[in-house]
């Protein structure tokens, strides 16, 4: 089972600008090395942004998914993410939950993992290793992840070396509870929420819908900034056959909050549209190349592969006159 989130990636222009105000937030170092022009994928900072909108979202999933027995607490909170300590390299977790009960009694590590990563069974450990030193309580890594597969490569037993073995805790689709009843979802909407990601592609369309409309009923008495967001996020994350479903049920109450969902449709057109004047570009291009200069190599197709509209368009006239292979790609021998 995975997430489906159907949206435009620009509805996470108001999830991350949620995450950059908090004082706590920053782009993970290697995040920024893998992408540095943009932020994360967007079902990241979904994912995350539930969590800490509801800090004690995660203890209560330790609990009640996965079994943990917890500590007592009285109080769950945010906790900075810089898990470095005197170390050069730079350790950020996706986010820290502090349980209190007077005094710290256990932290709790939220990673939102959408593949596998071998790097982070080796940051895994150190998470908690420098968590638990800066906070002298016990820690915990809860990583959440968005399908089976995933799950099963993080929750593999990490070994440490001399008989030490370091086991995260997994969240994964499957393991999130349905939430189906009203008030359950009235007294934690940021678990209704998760419920509808995990649960909106499920073959029981009838169950999907009944997630949905819980959640969405929960989500509507928030704040706006955060009801829009979660109806946002609760309608793009169904199939589409739940998605109409739950539309007929008031077609006027459930569409898009935010002005960019709203051009959702109208905008995935138009980039299909143009992403597939670009791929029928570039095989007529593959075709005309092969036909004049014979079989293409691997680096010629994909220069091919990854050429805009007008970096065609100007292949396409070098191909006219030139003499050779390279010379009409624009690439040097």
């Amino acid at each position: 089972m995975r997430f489906r989130c159907d949206y435009d990636p620009r509805l996470i222009d108001r999830i991350t600008t949620n995450l950059r105000d908090s004082p706590s937030y920053s782009t993970p170092a290697h995040e920024q090395a893998l992408y540095p022009s943009r932020m994360p994928s967007y079902l990241h900072e979904a994912l995350l942004l539930l969590f800490r909108n509801r800090p004690g979202l995660a203890p209560e999933l330790l609990r009640d998914a996965l079994q943990v027995d917890l500590p007592p607490y009285t109080q769950a909170r945010i906790e900075s993410t810089d898990l470095t300590e005197i170390e050069p390299a730079e350790y950020r977790a996706d986010l820290v939950v502090l349980l209190l009960n007077d005094t710290s009694v256990l932290g709790v590590i939220v990673e939102a993992q959408l593949s596998r990563d071998e790097r982070k069974r080796f940051a895994w450990p150190v998470y908690v290793t420098n968590l638990r030193a800066r906070l002298r309580c016990p820690v915990c890594l809860l990583v959440v992840t968005t399908n089976e597969s995933v799950a099963r490569w993080a929750g593999k037993p990490i070994e440490l070396g001399a008989g030490n073995v370091f086991t995260p805790q997994v969240l994964h689709p499957s393991g999130i509870p349905e939430i189906t009843d009203s008030d359950q979802a009235l007294a934690d909407p940021e678990l209704a929420v998760l419920s509808s990601m995990a649960h909106g592609h499920d073959a029981d369309t009838d169950k999907a819908v009944r997630i949905a409309f819980v959640a969405q009923s929960a989500s509507e008495s928030l704040d706006d900034d955060r009801s829009q967001l979660y109806l946002d996020l609760i309608l793009s994350s169904l199939s589409e056959v739940a998605r109409r479903a739950l539309q007929a049920m008031n077609p006027a109450k459930y569409e898009y909050q935010s002005e960019f969902a709203r051009k959702y449709f109208s905008q995935g057109i138009e980039k299909g549209v143009a992403q597939g004047r670009a791929e029928g570009r570039a095989d007529l291009i593959l075709r005309q190349l092969s036909k004049r200069f014979g079989p293409l190599t691997d680096e010629a197709q994909q220069r091919i592969a990854k050429a805009s509209i007008d970096e065609l368009d100007t292949i396409g006239e070098r191909l006219l006159t030139a003499q050779t292979l390279h010379e009409a790609i624009g690439t040097s021998r």
